[in-house]
């Protein structure tokens, strides 16, 4: 099969088109002819910095994440699926799992579900790794419905899922952005924006929750943006994030009692550690895009598998909106 090899990690890591043995589908898994597949933050950083990261593959190396597309072979014990179902997860490109960046890919059920009817095979391939970190980060902040909702960087790839299901899980949804582009399409998602450029915390705190503060705040952004979230959040409040690699001075959240979640949601494909969890997860999330709740947003570009490297750019220019798509031909 038709594969994008990287051969040596670093900062000009290329990609190189090469034929590779298609994988034999074993116990428990699927195997999938992928029709999409998306890019992630994680995966740029797997290409550049490779052996500095304890979770990227040994080279050469298929990477790629996410993918949606259709089962071709079912293994041994499997039950729940057969030849021709449309599927989508994130089950590769890490550690002894190859990757989508490929025309198959041999899947674990515990990490894969059926698509979404609604939505087509590339906006599919753009939920998983997102959708799951999301949810997750949500759930485990104890989300409710009424509450008012803080997401950081609501028109990034985890943020523009994350605020749609806490729209969905019936709270009162605000997110910061940084350009008119950003703050439109969030207000498009029905939250309302914020322009962090021009708004000081204290300002929309004030105006917003009249001082009390968010009763979440999703930090996509994080790192040291952390401690605008604990200057956002109510007291006892929830936060959950997706970047915690930083020295940060806790008092503040300590003096407001604040419950801090970091989401990894990479632990299971890493560990084989409670993957079924992100089929769980995965099914919830059909059923929430299929309600109309959801509905992953696509950079207006396009590329194909032979153009990965310019896909990884694409992502890395920060000039993109929505998730970054790859559509095998």
């Amino acid at each position: 099969m038709k594969a994008m090899l990287i051969r040596e990690y670093g900062e000009n890591a290329t990609f190189e088109q090469a034929e590779v043995d298609k994988p034999t589908v074993s116990a428990g898994h699927v195997l999938v002819k992928i029709a999409a597949s998306s890019v992630n933050t994680v995966d740029t950083m797997i290409r550049k910095m490779g052996a500095d990261l304890p979770l990227s593959p040994e080279t050469p190396a298929i990477l790629g994440m996410d993918f949606a597309g259709t089962i071709e072979a079912v293994g041994e014990g499997v039950a729940d699926y057969v030849v021709g179902d449309e599927v989508y997860g994130c089950a590769g490109g890490l550690a002894d799992l190859p990757g989508t960046l490929a025309e198959y890919i041999s899947a674990d059920i515990k990490l894969i579900a059926k698509k979404p009817a609604n939505l087509s095979m590339e906006e599919a391939s753009a939920l998983p790794l997102v959708g799951i970190t999301a949810y997750e980060g949500l759930m485990r902040a104890g989300i409710q419905k009424g509450q008012k909702v803080l997401v950081h960087g609501g028109s990034g790839g985890v943020g523009h899922v994350a605020l749609q299901l806490a729209r969905h899980f019936g709270a009162e949804v605000y997110s910061t952005g940084g350009g008119d582009k950003q703050l439109k399409l969030i207000q498009q998602l029905g939250a309302t924006p914020i322009n962090y450029k021009t708004e000081s915390v204290g300002d929309y705190v004030e105006k917003h929750t009249d001082g009390a503060g968010f009763d979440v705040v999703f930090d996509s952004v994080g790192a040291a943006n952390l401690t605008n979230s604990f200057e956002a959040a109510a007291l006892n409040g929830q936060i959950a994030t997706t970047v915690s690699m930083v020295e940060l001075d806790l008092t503040p959240a300590h003096f407001k009692g604040l419950s801090l979640h970091v989401v990894f949601m990479l632990i299971p494909m890493l560990h084989n550690h409670k993957r079924e969890e992100h089929a769980f997860i995965l099914r919830e999330l059909a059923k929430i895009a299929e309600a109309g709740s959801l509905k992953p947003i696509l950079d207006e570009e396009r590329f194909t598998l032979e153009q990965a490297g310019a896909a990884h750019a694409r992502l890395e220019s920060g000039k993109g909106m929505g998730k970054v798509v790859i559509v095998n031909k």
